[in-house]
């Protein structure tokens, strides 16, 4: 039988539940439209108690926005097991799962964060922080990506076509949320057929890439995302 008597959370334990509930809301709408009344009722507090663990609406943001950052990293982890193509596809399918469960606070997170406050203040000292946390996440998944290429340090011509395709696979999904015009796994699949592509252009101009490569394809199943990707381009041509 209950008693009715509610357990009093601790300072962090609080602060972490007020951070899951307002990056829930972003993640549904812009940040500009959700007010610290709505992450009070949602959290079942209330409002002069949210801003007992944060100043305001715009840091109790920005720690959404470092937990959701984290979580975006996190996708493009993956066990170095098994082929590449079929490696990067699953990191894909994590990533867009992320880009559709955070739809808003992704194109937040990519676009710069809300919008500056009326009186600026602080505004500066946001966007700095907003960008090193977009920053975090793109090296993040860089050096994953290295990782899953076997590679210790690039080359000039390499890590240009890892950044690159890590700004595709952001361009893509920010694109893709306005609209969803193409099937999800459909771009899932073409972003990795994407990154095979750039890999092979630039194989063509530098040697360290090109014996990359073909370890790339010599591990490729017959049915793999690379292998397609080379039978397309045959018939293409024939």
């Amino acid at each position: 039988m209950s008693t009715g008597v509610r357990r009093r959370m601790g300072v962090e334990e609080r602060r972490q539940q007020l951070i899951g509930v307002a990056l829930d809301l972003f993640s549904r709408r812009s940040p500009d439209e959700v007010s610290i009344d709505e992450i009070a009722t949602a959290a079942g507090i209330s409002r002069p108690l949210v801003y007992h663990y944060f100043p305001g609406k715009l840091s109790l943001y920005e720690a959404a926005l470092k937990r959701a950052a984290e979580d975006l990293a996190s996708r493009f982890d993956e066990p170095r097991e098994g082929p590449l193509g079929a490696r990067l596809l699953r990191v894909m399918r994590r990533y867009f799962d992320f880009v559709e469960e955070h739809g808003p606070g992704f194109s937040a997170l990519m676009r710069g964060g809300p919008a500056v406050p009326a009186d600026g203040v602080g505004s500066r000292e946001h966007t700095s922080a907003t960008n090193a946390l977009i920053d975090s996440v793109r090296q993040a998944a860089y050096d994953q990506m290295l990782s899953h290429l076997g590679v210790t340090e690039a080359s000039a011509r390499l890590e240009l076509v890892v950044r690159s395709w890590i700004s595709l696979a952001e361009s893509t999904a920010l694109l893709w949320l306005d609209g969803r015009r193409i099937p999800r796994t459909e771009l899932e699949r073409q972003l990795v057929h994407d990154f095979a592509a750039l890999a092979a252009v630039c194989a063509a101009h530098d040697p360290d890439t090109a014996t990359l490569m073909r370890t790339m394809m010599r591990d490729e199943p017959a049915d793999g995302p690379f292998a397609e990707l080379a039978g397309r381009l045959v018939s293409l041509a024939s």
